[in-house]
């Protein structure tokens, strides 16, 4: 009788504690879902509270949403309206001989306007001006003149032109120093890409230092070149490059074809260097040279000519009687194949001048052009029969360009 009455208790307990289970189950379910609808409800509330309220404000009106760009407070908008009417369009004709007769095409490109000394002068490249005749000068507002060359310099893709207009017409920029400027800085770009006049674009500084080759300048690379990632196409050339405080720090001239944010500008380091020669003497007689050839060492080359340096810019040929040559520096003396190129290979291996490490080609030419002119004394540091020797050098001028 015991054993089944303490079966009969326990059978109890189970079922009490069962009912229970369930009744916290209902209980939890109904006021979780009870919760669930209620901050649905209140968000569905809100929502259409604001729409009414739109709808109220607007009084049935089209709305619209205004995106303005700043940075460092700045407004790009505010920028461009401060900038626009300094920007000019340059136009001219190119003639050229054929078999039959002479042809005739229209050239187009960009500029701004610079105060020297008082008098108001309009920057470009020297590639948008040469061999253009009926230059024409066309202002933010229209209105047109005529433009006549002061001074140019192919070895810097520069020149200025003179604008015969009314003074209220000029509304110069400010030229700063492009010396301390930094890769990854904000920069814009303003000309007449492919005819579009005042376009503005936007980009960073993706590297200092570059070179580039452009056929105006013979077989001499352009020097410490800008390369941007602010897009600007055919039509660009000669507008400024800017800073966001919207002063003068290159000017664009160059992109690689079928490339993505690929731009190039000239320093305003060297329109400043040039700009006093280029009004008053009309050319610029000052650019330094050594005189070689080359070409950038890299790992391949160094397992050929079995040295340990990587880096550098391998002296391929000297020029008879240039500044290189006098300086006793050495040349290549045994053509070879690497990775299926022709290399000379034997001449020294210039590491450094004045100290500054050369990396490359680049880094060489841009020394030379921005640190350095004609009858300065440098020291080259080269390696040489696995030693390296620094080597006085007395950089001569860069021959005439013809």
């Amino acid at each position: 009788m015991k054993t089944k009455a303490n079966r009969k208790t326990n059978y109890a307990k189970l079922m009490i504690i069962s009912v229970f289970i369930v009744v916290i189950f209902i209980v939890g379910f109904v006021s979780g879902g009870s919760y669930i609808y209620g901050l649905s409800s209140s968000e569905i509330d809100n929502l259409q509270y604001q729409i009414d309220n739109l709808e109220k404000n607007n009084d049935n009106s089209e709305i619209t949403h205004i995106s303005t760009y700043y940075y460092n407070e700045t407004s790009l908008s505010n920028i461009y309206e401060n900038v626009k009417d300094s920007i000019i369009v340059i136009s001219g004709v190119v003639s050229y001989q054929t078999f039959f007769r002479t042809q005739y095409y229209e050239i187009q490109g960009s500029g701004f306007i610079y105060e020297y000394n008082d008098e108001m002068m309009v920057i470009t490249n020297n590639h948008v001006i040469s061999d253009v005749s009926d230059i024409v000068v066309t202002f933010s507002n229209g209105n047109s003149y005529s433009g006549q060359v002061v001074g140019s310099d192919a070895y810097s893709d520069l020149a200025v032109l003179s604008v015969d207009a009314p003074l209220d017409e000029f509304h110069p920029l400010e030229i700063i120093s492009s010396s301390s400027i930094k890769v990854g800085e904000p920069v814009i770009a303003i000309g007449n890409p492919m005819g579009l006049e005042g376009s503005m674009t936007t980009g960073i500084i993706s590297q200092v230092g570059r070179t580039i080759d452009e056929s105006l300048a013979g077989s001499f690379a352009i020097a410490n070149i800008i390369q941007t990632s602010a897009p600007i196409n055919s039509g660009n050339s000669g507008g400024p490059l800017l800073n966001y405080e919207g002063e003068v720090i290159g000017i664009t001239t160059a992109i690689i074809e079928d490339s993505e944010g690929l731009g190039f500008a000239i320093p305003s380091g060297t329109i400043l260097k040039e700009i006093k020669s280029l009004i008053e003497t009309g050319s610029y007689n000052k650019h330094s040279w050594l005189g070689i050839s080359g070409i950038d060492m890299s790992y391949s080359i160094a397992e050929a000519m079995d040295v340990d340096v990587t880096y550098g810019w391998l002296i391929s040929s000297l020029t008879n009687d240039g500044a290189a040559e006098k300086a006793g520096l050495q040349e290549g003396i045994e053509q070879i194949r690497i990775d299926g190129d022709w290399v000379t290979i034997g001449g020294d291996i210039i590491l450094a001048i004045d100290g500054t490490r050369i990396i490359d080609g680049d880094s060489l030419m841009s020394y030379l052009a921005e640190y350095t002119q004609p009858d300065d004394t440098i020291i080259i540091t080269v390696f040489r029969n696995n030693q390296t020797l620094d080597i006085p050098v007395i950089l001569g001028q860069r021959p005439s360009f013809t």
